[in-house]
């Protein structure tokens, strides 16, 4: 496979949508890292991601969505979501929320609840938009080493595991997101990225 490093431009956008569609995978850019995507309700692309990175089988796939209605369509949204989904999203925070029947258990590694993230990149909004479908991805890296925030890192990582890489430019933020839980009610603090634990019991407070 010859992978390519593309800009960002309509055409290519459209592009990279189709292959989601197809049930291949695609490096995009995000706020934070840059992300290895397939469609989230397609069980076979996304075993593509766990081969493209040697990802360990049992690290379940965060789903990625660019409109507030792709969340409601993949998890179950309580009074502290839709808090903490007013204030931070689009913006570097996933929460883990009870999913919904349309997310396959192999996603999650059989769990019932999903990780979701609304990315603020426009490239990332743009793209998942085209392909209609959420977008699963885990950091654009082959595991165990760090997540990239160029096109070129993901390239240095990937080549000749994925087709197209979006070359969104560095991404801003450069950290993996803060990842919260309050799938079963209660806030659990998984890891923290630039949005702090401080900001996230203010807002539910």
């Amino acid at each position: 496979m010859i992978t390519k490093i593309l800009k960002p431009v309509t055409e290519n956008l459209i592009l990279a949508a189709q292959l989601i569609q197809r049930g291949e995978i695609v490096a995009f850019p995000t706020e934070t890292v840059y992300g290895l995507g397939a469609n989230a309700l397609d069980v076979d692309a996304c075993k593509k991601i766990y081969a493209a990175k040697n990802r360990p089988v049992d690290k379940p796939l965060t789903l990625h969505v660019a409109t507030f209605e792709m969340i409601e369509q993949i998890a179950e949204i309580s009074l502290a979501a839709e808090k903490l989904i007013e204030k931070f999203l689009p913006g570097p925070l996933t929460i883990i929320l009870p999913k919904k029947n349309i997310v396959p258990d192999f996603v999650t590694c059989n769990s019932k609840s999903v990780g979701v993230r609304f990315p603020n990149n426009t490239v990332a909004q743009d793209f998942i938009k085209i392909a209609g479908v959420p977008v699963a991805a885990p950091s654009a890296n082959i595991s165990g080493k760090n997540p990239p925030t160029t096109a070129q890192e993901v390239f240095d990582n990937l080549n000749g595991r994925v087709e197209i890489i979006l070359d969104g430019g560095k991404c801003e933020v450069g950290i993996s997101s803060t990842i919260i839980d309050i799938s079963a009610g209660e806030l659990k603090i998984l890891r923290q990225g630039k949005i702090s634990v401080a900001q996230i019991l203010e807002t539910l407070n």
